[in-house]
């Protein structure tokens, strides 16, 4: 771990490899797990006003999810998170062509019809963050369904923190990544 400004920085994140491989796993981090994608709390704010944008890109089922339980849940320790199609599916999930798992956010932002991406958890991963009152703790989150993300980010000596740089970036700012790219090179 080390620390930069005001969070503190496990080193897998430099040491570890890391790419996306959606047509081994077919987006399978949207679909698995037992809780929405976490979400910060100006994001909720978000999520409303884009939702009629998002709506039509979306899957019947993930419309009725949202519409029953609203475009963010908040669980039991009051954190926010997206809403869930029958305790399964992110209710912003779609499907390509393929049946590869993707979000309907990030597809109306890249028709140009939002120009928010998506959740910054979903933009981060694999990596994490949790917020303490004083710093955030920025981890790698190591699971199962991602093995093939970590063989192709070997075979292509991607480490995570570039693979991931502009959704650090965009949580950090660029003066913060380019401290940790200094880190990095040492």
């Amino acid at each position: 771990m080390f620390q930069l400004g005001k969070t503190i920085v496990s080193e897998e994140i430099i040491e570890k490899e890391f790419v996306c491989n959606l047509s081994a796993c077919k987006g399978a981090c949207c679909i698995d797990g037992d809780a929405g994608a976490p979400l910060e709390a100006s994001e909720t704010k978000i999520l409303e006003e884009i939702y009629p944008k998002v709506k039509p890109y979306l899957r019947k089922e993930g419309i009725s999810a949202i519409e029953e339980q609203g475009v963010f849940t908040t669980n039991k320790d009051g954190e926010h998170e997206t809403p869930l199609i029958a305790n399964a599916d992110c209710a912003y999930v779609i499907f390509d062509e393929k049946n590869v798992a993707l979000c309907a956010i990030e597809e109306a932002y890249n028709q140009g019809d939002i120009d928010f991406k998506k959740p910054i958890s979903c933009h981060l991963y694999p990596i994490r963050v949790q917020d303490y009152s004083d710093f955030a703790a920025v981890n790698y989150h190591q699971w199962e369904i991602c093995d093939d993300a970590c063989t192709l980010g070997k075979e292509l000596q991607v480490p995570v923190y570039q693979f991931v740089k502009q959704a650090l970036i965009r949580k950090f700012g660029e003066d913060w990544y380019k401290e940790l790219e200094a880190v990095a090179k040492k």
